[in-house]
């Protein structure tokens, strides 16, 4: 069974703009599936109706066999969607937040601790999570959003621009935890402007443009002998003849 299937998803907004168009993708146990477009193209859209935070009428998505909109509460809590700009309660501390976390996907106390511990010194958080999270920086506060999405070992990770804001160390770990996820047999699927970065970590892309998928697969089957660069301008025809 694939993780992630969405089937003839199509959304329209208030006013008639179709911001997604009969999108159709599947993302297996073990990928990390990189969702390519501009700014616009719909790949906001189709990040919060998998995660369940966007309704929609048309087509299907089913995370893990549980259909997002008839089965919400059981592919949410096998879920973490982390949005390009995540809100957090700048009054709690990070540890309260976290612990808040924690207790909303059920996490044992024991396993919420090493978990927290684990990803928190693995971002150098540790000594700021007595701190109010409005006194974190916009970095500090990305390195607290992953951690409260790591620490739930969701089947299904969605992520929205996650490398925006994060140092070159932070990245390289959030990596490496991408593929420990897909390891276990979860799976990751995000959004990126960083080509270089989906071209290298992705086993699978989807490239959308205008609101329909003009082209996905493997990575290698994508790119070929040219570059993801080069593959995504000549689809957008912005590459020089």
């Amino acid at each position: 069974m694939d993780m992630l299937t969405i089937s003839h998803f199509s959304k329209t907004y208030p006013g008639g703009k179709r911001a997604v168009d009969d999108l159709s993708l599947t993302v297996a146990p073990g990928e990390i599936c990189g969702f390519i477009g501009h700014n616009g193209a719909g790949k906001t859209t189709t990040l919060r109706a998998v995660a369940g935070v966007m309704d929609f009428t048309e087509g299907t998505i089913t995370i893990d066999g549980h259909d997002v909109r008839r089965d919400s509460t059981a592919a949410k809590r096998i879920t973490a969607f982390l949005p390009d700009n995540p809100d957090l309660y700048d009054f709690l501390s990070g540890i309260q937040y976290l612990t808040f976390i924690a207790d909303l996907y059920d996490i044992p106390r024991s396993e919420r601790q090493a978990r927290i511990a684990k990803y928190a010194d693995a971002f150098e958080l540790t000594g700021s999570l007595g701190s109010p999270i409005g006194s974190y920086s916009h970095g500090m506060k990305q390195k607290l959003a992953l951690i409260s999405a790591l620490i739930r070992a969701p089947r299904l990770l969605i992520l929205d621009e996650p490398f925006v804001g994060l140092d070159p160390v932070a990245a390289h770990l959030l990596k490496g935890y991408l593929h420990e996820l897909c390891a276990a047999g979860g799976a990751v699927f995000f959004s990126t402007h960083v080509l270089e970065v989906a071209e290298k970590l992705c086993h699978r892309l989807a490239i959308i443009k205008g609101g329909r998928l003009v082209k996905s697969g493997p990575t290698e089957d994508i790119v070929g002998d040219s570059t993801l660069e080069d593959v995504f301008l000549e689809l957008e025809g912005e590459k020089d003849a």
